[in-house]
C-alpha cells in the first residue's frame, strides 16, 4: 500500500503558525483560565464541604489542558518539521504565557488542598469520581506541600519563561542554525542539517564517511560549546536553585518522584547492569573484528554489518509500515489496527529533507484523541525499529483514552515500556525473517543497537548527568570540565572498549537541555528493561495476552512503578534478579551475533 510520509497540519490548525483558528485558540484558552480564576478563587472548603466545587475546578483544567496543549503541539510540530519558521517562536511565547497563568492557579489550588485535614480530605475521597482519581490528587497534595508562598510560587512562574524555558528554547535555536559540512567522493561539499548528518554518521556504510562527518560533527558542536556551557550550567543551576527552595535534599528526589519509582529501584537496575557488561563488551569487540578494526571508535558503535555479499536490509517507506502492520498483528489485532489507522490517516511526519530537526518522538493531540510522530525515514532496519517505537508509544496514550484525563498521566519511565515492546516485536521479525546466517547477523547487529545504547550510551548520560550536577551545586563548570565528565562517563559505561570518544557529546545531545524533566535518561533503560520482562511472559503464554498487556498499560497513570510491576507481573523491582533476567534477554542477542560470525568468519 501507498502512505504519505508527511503529516496533515492543516487537518489541526490551517494556515501554519499564523494560523487565525490557532489564535482563535488561544484567546478561548484565555477566557477558559479566567473562569479557572474565579472557581479557584471562590471555593472555600469550610463553607462548602461537599465535592462537586472541587469536581467543576477538575473538570475547566481538564479543559484547558487539551486545549492548550492541542495549540502548544501543533506548534513544535510545526517548528520540528520547518525549522526556518521564525514566527513559531512568537506563538509559543503565547503559550507560555497562558502556561505561566495555568501555573500560577496550580499553585493557589494545590495550596487550597494541603489546606484541607487529612480527615475531610480521605472523606472527600469517598466520592466515586474523586476515588478514581485518588492516587494524582494525593500526588497534587505532595506537591502542594513542598510549595513556597502563592506570591512567591507566582515569581517563579514569571521568572520560568525567560529562565529554564527560555534556557531550553536556546538550545533549540542554536541548534537550527547549525550546519555540518560533507564532502563526497567527487569533491561536491553539502552542508548538512544536524538531523541529516547525525543520521548518516551513525548509518552509513562506509567508515571513511562516518569517520569524516564525525570529525566535522565534534568540530561543529566545539564551535559552538561556549555558548552550549552557559546554557547548560543556568540552565541547570535554575534547576538546582527550584530543588532547594522546594525543600528538596538531592537533585534525584524530583526526576525519581516525576517517574513515581524509589531510588532503590533505580539503584538495583544500574547495579545489574554494571555487574552484567560482559555480553555486550563482547559484542563491540566482536563488531570491531567483524569491521576489520582493533577497537570501534563512537561513531562505528552503530555502524552496519555487512558480512559476505548481503547488503544492509533497506525498506522503502511504504514496505516498513506494511511490514510494521503485519507483524504486529502476530501478537494481536488491536496493535495492528491501531497502527494501520496512523499510518493510512497521516499522522506521521517521516519524509527525509533539509530543514527538519534531529530525532524523533511521539506527542499528543489531546482534543483529537489521537497522536502525531516525528522521525526521518532513510529506509535502515534502524529508522523501521524507530517507526514501531513511536507507534508503541502512540498505542500507549490510545489505549487510555477513556479513562479519566488525570490518570492518563504516565511517567516516561513506563512510557518507554509500550514503545519498547512494540520496537522489540518488529526487531525479532526482521531477524526471524533472515534468509542466510550473513542476513541475520546484519539484523542481529541493528537489533544490538538497542541494547549497547540502554546498556552503555544511556548509562554515560546517566553518570555525565550526576557528575555534572554534583559539580555544579558547587560553580560554573567549565566547557573543559564538561568534556572531562563526559569522556570519563563514557570510559566507565562502555567499560574503556572504544578507539575513540565523543567529548562534546555533553551538547550535542538535546535530552540535556529539555526543561521539563531532568535525567532524561534512567527512564530508558527502566522501559528498555521493564519492557523485556513483559515480553518473556507474553512468550511463555502468548493466548489472549494483548488484553493483559493493555490491561498494565491502563494503570501506569495511576500507581507507582513497584506496585504496576508487582500488580501485572508479580515482581519486586527494587531486587536486581528481574532487571538481569531482562538482561539475560538481550544478551542472547549478543550471543547469538558472535557465534554466527565466528562460523562464517572461520
Amino acid at each position: 500500500m501507498k502512505y504519505v510520509d508527511t503529516w496533515d497540519l492543516d487537518a489541526i490548525f490551517p494556515g501554519g503558525t499564523k494560523s487565525p483558528q490557532l489564535q482563535d485558540k488561544l484567546k478561548q484558552v484565555e477566557g477558559n483560565i479566567e473562569e479557572l480564576k474565579q472557581q479557584i478563587t471562590s471555593w472555600n472548603f469550610t463553607e462548602n464541604k461537599s465535592a462537586q466545587p472541587l469536581k467543576v475546578i477538575l473538570a475547566q483544567q481538564e479543559t484547558i489542558e487539551k486545549r492548550l496543549y492541542q495549540a502548544a503541539t501543533f506548534i513544535n510540530m510545526y517548528q520540528d518539521a520547518y525549522m526556518d519558521d521564525q514566527y513559531a517562536n512568537v506563538v509559543r511565547g503565547q503559550v507560555a504565557e497562558l502556561e505561566t497563568e495555568l501555573q500560577k492557579l496550580s499553585t493557589t489550588f494545590n495550596k487550597k488542598l494541603v489546606a484541607i485535614s487529612d480527615e475531610d480530605w480521605n472523606k472527600l475521597l469517598e466520592d466515586s469520581q474523586l476515588k478514581e482519581l485518588s492516587f494524582v490528587l494525593n500526588e497534587f497534595r505532595d506537591e502542594g506541600k513542598r510549595l513556597l508562598s502563592e506570591a512567591e510560587e507566582k515569581i517563579i512562574a514569571e521568572l520560568d519563561k525567560d529562565g529554564l524555558t527560555a534556557w531550553s528554547r536556546l538550545y533549540d535555536t542554536i541548534v537550527s542554525i547549525m550546519t555540518i559540512p560533507y564532502t563526497d567522493k567527487d569533491g561536491k561539499t553539502t552542508e548538512l542539517s544536524v538531523g541529516q548528518a547525525m543520521n548518516r554518521m551513525y548509518a552509513d556504510s562506509d567508515p571513511e564517511v562516518r569517520k569524516q562527518l564525525f570529525e566535522n560533527w565534534e568540530s561543529a558542536w566545539t564551535k559552538f560549546a561556549p555558548i552550549f556551557a552557559d546554557n547548560l550550567n543556568h540552565l541547570i543551576g535554575y534547576r538546582l536553585t527550584l530543588q532547594k527552595l522546594h525543600n528538596r535534599k538531592h537533585f534525584l528526589e524530583e526526576p525519581l518522584e516525576y517517574n513515581r519509582m524509589t531510588k532503590e529501584t533505580l539503584d538495583a537496575m544500574w547495579t545489574a547492569v554494571s555487574n552484567n557488561k560482559q555480553p555486550f563488551v563482547d559484542f563491540l569487540n566482536q563488531k570491531a573484528k567483524v569491521l576489520g578494526m582493533e577497537k570501534l571508535s563512537w561513531q562505528d558503535v552503530d555502524a552496519p554489518v555487512a558480512v559476505g555479499d548481503v547488503k544492509p536490509t533497506k525498506f522503502s517507506y511504504d514496505e516498513a509500515c506494511d511490514f510494521i502492520i503485519e507483524n504486529f498483528s502476530t501478537f494481536g489485532p488491536k496493535l495492528a489496527a491501531f497502527a494501520k489507522h496512523a499510518l493510512e490517516n497521516r499522522w506521521v511526519e517521516a519524509e527525509d529533507r533539509p530543514n527538519k530537526r534531529p530525532g524523533g518522538y511521539c506527542t499528543e493531540l489531546p482534543e483529537f484523541q489521537e497522536s502525531r510522530i516525528f522521525m526521518t525515514f532513510t529506509g535502515s532496519n534502524s529508522d523501521a525499529s524507530t517507526l514501531a517505537h513511536e507507534l508503541g508509544h502512540a498505542f500507549h496514550s490510545h489505549v487510555m483514552n477513556d479513562l479519566p484525563r488525570l490518570n492518563q498521566h504516565y511517567a516516561m519511565n513506563v512510557a518507554e515500556t509500550a514503545s519498547t515492546f512494540a520496537e522489540t516485536i518488529i526487531s525479532n521479525a526482521t531477524v526471524a525473517n533472515a534468509k542466510s546466517k550473513e542476513e541475520k547477523i546484519s539484523l542481529l547487529n541493528a537489533k544490538m543497537e538497542n541494547a549497547i545504547a540502554m546498556f552503555m550510551n544511556i548509562h554515560a548520560r546517566f553518570l555525565f548527568e550526576t557528575a555534572f550536577y554534583e559539580e555544579r551545586t558547587k560553580g560554573f563548570v567549565t566547557e573543559e570540565r564538561l568534556n572531562e565528565l563526559m569522556v570519563n562517563a563514557q570510559k566507565e559505561a562502555y567499560c574503556d572498549r572504544l578507539a575513540s570518544y565523543h567529548p562534546h557529546f555533553w551538547c550535542s545531545k538535546l535530552h540535556f537541555f529539555i526543561d521539563d524533566v531532568s535525567f532524561y535518561n534512567f527512564p530508558y533503560t527502566f522501559g528498555y528493561l521493564f519492557s523485556l520482562g513483559i515480553y518473556a511472559e507474553y512468550l511463555k503464554n502468548p493466548e489472549g495476552f494483548e488484553d493483559k498487556y493493555i490491561a498494565l498499560l491502563r494503570d501506569t497513570g495511576s500507581m507507582k512503578v513497584e506496585d504496576l510491576a508487582m500488580k501485572h507481573l508479580g515482581v519486586d523491582l527494587t531486587q536486581p534478579d528481574f532487571w538481569e533476567a531482562g538482561i539475560k534477554l538481550a544478551a542472547q542477542d549478543a550471543e547469538e551475533f558472535i557465534r554466527l560470525t565466528n562460523e562464517v568468519m572461520n
